[in-house]
């Protein structure tokens, strides 16, 4: 599957796998933590800081696990990856374009307004 059809198919799924309020509420706050992991790792590693790699490292492990917990709690069980490439495709293609554009076009918000209390 191609980058393209990867972010359409993570697309068309998206509101039916983030419907759980505690789960919207829970990606609101660790894809932004992945984020900074992501770029803090990155700007450690050009530097040669190796504390700020680790922490940023953990904070990315600690989004990913927090997520998947989340996941767990869903009516609608997200589909299992099938390999390591298919999950760092996935989750990276999530947290850095589908969960940014599922904010920015007010998905979010309508699903948090809809989710049972």
């Amino acid at each position: 599957m191609s980058v393209q059809e990867l972010l359409e198919w993570q697309w068309e799924g998206y509101p039916k796998y983030h419907a759980s309020r505690a789960n919207l509420l829970l990606h609101i706050v660790v894809v932004p933590m992945f984020l900074a992991g992501n770029v803090g790792a990155i700007v450690a590693l050009l530097n040669g800081s190796w504390g700020l790699a680790a922490a940023s490292i953990v904070a990315m492990v600690v989004s990913v696990a927090l997520q998947g917990r989340g996941h767990r709690i869903e009516a609608v069980p997200s589909v299992p990856f099938t390999g390591a490439a298919n999950a760092v495709s996935r989750i990276l293609l999530e947290q850095w374009v589908n969960f940014p554009r599922f904010v920015a076009t007010g998905g979010w918000l309508r699903a948090l307004r809809n989710a049972a209390p």
